[in-house]
């Protein structure tokens, strides 16, 4: 599985970032840019995915990192964000609300 940190991550540009944490969980704070397709929804949601690479992040590196396998055995080019968004904030880069 690809993977980055979220160090990485804050240099990446033009890379899209999905947020498979639940809506009250992005709704408190997210990554500039990410958009939310929940984990829980993301099978009725993956026309929306991107056609290209992307990241995939959640609160710690579990979820997105069972996302990304899910994805990545379906053809797709996604890359898990180790530590998620929690290591992002501890890290002390912005979060949009």
């Amino acid at each position: 599985m690809q993977s980055i940190t979220v160090h990485q991550l804050r240099e990446r540009e033009g890379t899209p970032l999905i947020d498979v944490r639940e809506v009250d969980e992005f709704a408190a704070g997210h990554v500039p840019g990410a958009v939310n397709l929940p984990m829980s929804t993301i099978g009725d949601h993956l026309d929306e995915l991107p056609d290209g690479p992307f990241d995939v992040i959640c609160q710690a590196g579990g979820r997105s990192a069972r996302v990304v396998e899910a994805l990545t055995a379906r053809g797709h080019d996604a890359t898990n964000v180790e530590g998620g968004t929690g290591e992002w904030i501890q890290a002390g880069f912005d979060v949009e609300k």
